[in-house]
């Protein structure tokens, strides 16, 4: 996931100007008409910055997306790397490459690391949002059925005191088979 504070280079309470001031800088900066004439890596890493830059200003710019980016990002706000320290990665890849241009890590995986990702994934998907509203969903039939099937045995025992069902049972097929043979 993208820090996006990070990106814009702005800390996590920063107002609307400061985004804004923020984003012109950096738009500016990484715009691609400005770098037409720079070489192909040149550009598309100015390219790739700019839809950063972009996709930020977007996000905190709006009070609403910011509360739900916050909200969400307070858990992957931090990641855990190789080394076993934590760092902010601005570019959301987990192998430690910039866009390709070999940076970070050598690419190497380990077991630990494919759990660890594996655990990570299962993590986010079980703290989504629709995930805890679905299983709200299927706690409340599971507890409407079970209140259904016991209200249907109280109704049955307030109706028919002293009889059980298999008596009553007993009983239905008694008045059946009487009254085939009458």
């Amino acid at each position: 996931m993208v820090d996006h504070y990070q990106v814009l280079g702005v800390t996590r309470n920063a107002s609307k100007k400061e985004v804004k001031d923020a984003f012109r800088r950096l738009a500016i900066k990484y715009h691609p008409d400005k770098h037409a004439q720079s070489p192909d890596h040149v550009r598309r890493n100015a390219t790739v910055r700019f839809k950063l830059v972009s996709e930020a200003y977007e996000v905190l710019n709006d009070d609403l997306k910011r509360a739900s980016y916050n909200a969400g990002s307070d858990s992957d706000f931090f990641r855990r790397t190789s080394s076993g320290s934590y760092s902010s990665n601005p570019y959301g890849n987990r192998g430690g490459k910039a866009y390709g241009y070999g940076y970070g890590n050598s690419g190497k995986s380990s077991q630990s690391s494919s759990f660890r990702s594996g655990f990570d994934l299962t993590f986010r998907y079980l703290t989504t949002r629709s995930f805890l509203l679905n299983l709200a969903l299927a706690g409340g039939l599971y507890f409407a059925f079970t209140a259904i099937d016991t209200s249907g045995e109280t109704l049955w025992k307030m109706r028919n005191s002293g009889k059980s069902f298999e008596e009553a049972m007993e009983s239905i097929e008694k008045s059946k088979t009487h009254k085939d043979e009458g």
